[in-house]
């Protein structure tokens, strides 16, 4: 049986409420605030697995409180924890969110444990995939890590599915060779822009341009999430713009990880990319 492992980041969450987010040096009051479990490489990973695939999750929490709640939270969902580290020098990786009553958000994170998560730590992800597997990684976790884990899932025939998320800096060879090891790039308006080192432009029709160009860095297929606007996406054959779906939003933190989650979820269980794309623009 197919399954989509990631690897990736795990944080606890500190989310305030507010009228409207903050200029520089303003201090505002929150309407609410939460203590919840997320983190790009866990929050996509419960995502997964909510779609009903096998999923297992490489990431490193601290010997804390925060570690712990995510361990519970995690087995809850049914996500497969056997290779969860346990750092005992670092604090488990922390985001600061603040929503604003658009639902809009501003995120800081503090990797905290996740820096743990080594190429070394992850040194056995070859031996555990089969060629029906979807690897999803992310960002938030050290780059070499990020290539090393994509240069094991493409030596044993596993998808690679890259949420470049937060953007890496432009080049050098760790970039370089993790992008040549993709199959699915999904970015968002400012980490497509960030990587392609273009201007966002106005349109869906624009942001197809950009999809292209950034096949040219090595992903066989590119999709570029654009919030209300739904996705585009472009492999070597086919482009196209995938609409929206009719949502009440409340709070946009976290859709980019469902999106993500489910497209690979969606690949793994045999579905077309555009089939997918449509399925992660659901989740989102």
């Amino acid at each position: 049986m197919s399954r989509v492992v990631v690897v990736g980041s795990a944080n606890v969450d500190v989310t305030t409420q507010v009228a409207a987010l903050p200029a520089p040096g303003q201090t505002l009051l929150a309407t609410d605030t939460a203590l919840l479990p997320g983190g790009k490489g866990a929050n996509q990973a419960v995502a997964a697995s909510r779609w009903g695939i096998a999923t297992e999750l490489y990431a490193a929490v601290g010997a804390d409180s925060f570690g712990r709640l995510l361990r519970t939270a995690l087995t809850e969902q049914g996500v497969g924890l056997d290779r969860l580290i346990e750092d005992g020098t670092a604090p488990t990786g922390l985001a600061l969110v603040t929503v604003a009553a658009d639902a809009e958000n501003t995120i800081v994170v503090a990797p905290g444990a996740n820096s743990a998560l080594t190429a070394e730590a992850i040194a056995d992800l070859g031996s555990r995939l089969d060629p029906d597997d979807v690897v999803l990684l992310q960002l938030e976790v050290p780059l070499a890590t990020a290539a090393a884990a994509a240069t094991a899932a493409r030596a044993t025939g596993a998808r690679v599915v890259l949420n470049a998320a937060p953007p890496p800096q432009p080049g050098g060879s760790d970039l370089a060779t993790l992008l040549a090891h993709v199959d699915v790039l999904v970015v968002n308006e400012t980490e497509a822009t960030a990587v392609a080192g273009t201007h966002a432009p106005q349109q869906p029709a624009g942001w197809l341009k950009v999809a292209a160009a950034l096949r040219e860095q090595g992903p066989a297929a590119v999709v570029i999430t654009l919030g209300g606007d739904g996705a585009v996406a472009c492999t070597g054959d086919d482009s196209w713009h995938q609409p929206a779906l009719p949502a009440a939003v409340l709070d946009t933190t976290g859709a980019g990880d469902a999106f993500c989650g489910v497209l690979a979820a969606a690949l793994a269980d045999g579905r077309s990319l555009p089939r997918a794309v449509r399925a992660g623009c659901a989740a989102g």
